[in-house]
């Protein structure tokens, strides 16, 4: 099947670009951002990458604010570890409302060993993602986010439960902490990701003092706010998600489990771009011989992927830099694409 990028670009809210590392998700994502922008919508393209690679494809800084690259274009750069220590501020300036002065130390050391602990880049990342989806859907008709949207989007489903448990051993300590830990277990019914799209309540919250009743309402807050973020990934009328792969057997392997676990999660994947493909020449030797291997895993893709719509790129004969550059690709990118 033939995927056609022009119609995600002008119906999708959300789209997602990702795949194994150096096939060229960046390039891919910030070209399909300015061919997006172009056509009028109002786009904030979105990094993951510690690399800051976005930077490069565009050939100029970005960083963590919103930044104006272009009319209708606005690109932003998360660190994972500023985000880390943001999100851990945050959560020290929260839980200091409600915990007593001989509780400040085990308080601060839980969230210092926290820091180091794995999984702490993911949570803050999540929590910023769901924050920026939030407010950028208000503001922009398109996020794009240059990211492996397989470990973030189901990391993402198991974050309530993982907020859970983490909350019941900071607070273990506290003397509410038995009828706080009720609370707890109300807003991630069964310590389970089986039923992610149920909305958690609030009517747990009865005969809690008002310094519990308080904090159980901040989680119950931010609970909510993966349970929307979960509802928006899970809607096929907004959300996309683009793999990005070259017909090699490695980054053909990968999506096919990356593909299957997000099927598995009801995340709706739009297609896949395979890139760099090498033309077809009269060459004999080298060339030769890579094309014909490259044929090869043209075919076990399709084989591996037949349901799945597939959009081709052609090697280029120099590096993607720039606007300009990037403007290029974008409509060669949205023209009628070439048959899989």
């Amino acid at each position: 099947m033939t995927l056609e990028l022009a119609p995600l670009l002008q119906h999708k809210r959300l789209l997602f670009v990702g795949g194994k590392g150096g096939v060229g998700k960046t390039t891919i994502s910030a070209a399909l951002a300015v061919a997006a922008a172009e056509s009028g919508r109002r786009v904030l393209l979105i990094s993951t990458d510690p690399a800051h690679s976005l930077a490069d494809a565009f050939d100029r800084p970005i960083g963590g604010h919103e930044t104006q690259m272009a009319a209708n274009l606005t690109a932003l750069e998360l660190d994972p570890d500023a985000e880390v220590d943001t999100y851990l501020e945050r959560v020290m300036g929260q839980m200091r409302r409600y915990v007593g002065p001989d509780q400040m130390g085990e308080l601060t050391r839980q969230l210092r060993l926290s820091k180091q602990s794995p999984g702490a880049q993911e949570a803050a990342l999540l929590e910023r993602l769901a924050q920026l989806i939030e407010s950028g859907l208000e503001t922009y008709d398109l996020l794009i986010f240059d990211t492996a949207p397989t470990g973030h989007t189901l990391r993402l489903l198991s974050l309530p439960e993982v907020m859970a448990a983490w909350t019941d051993g900071l607070l273990k300590h506290n003397k509410r902490s038995e009828k706080l830990g009720q609370v707890l277990a109300h807003l991630t019914p069964g310590r389970s990701v089986d039923n992610p799209m149920k909305d958690p309540q609030d009517n747990a919250f009865e005969d809690m003092d008002d310094k519990s009743k308080a904090l159980a309402e901040t989680l119950l807050a931010r609970q909510r706010l993966f349970h929307r973020t979960r509802h928006q990934l899970a809607d096929p009328e907004q959300t996309g998600f683009l793999f990005v792969l070259t017909p090699e057997k490695l980054p053909i392997l990968e999506t096919e489990r990356a593909v299957q676990s997000l099927q598995d999660a009801h995340i709706p994947v739009a297609g896949a771009v395979v890139n760099r493909l090498l033309p077809d020449t009269e060459q004999q030797g080298f060339w030769a011989a890579r094309f014909e291997r490259q044929q090869r895993h043209l075919e076990d893709l399709n084989q591996r992927l037949k349901q799945l719509p597939k959009h081709l790129v052609p090697l280029m004969a120099d590096d993607i830099q720039g606007l300009d550059a990037l403007s290029q690709l974008g409509h060669q990118l949205i023209k009628a694409p070439q048959t899989v």
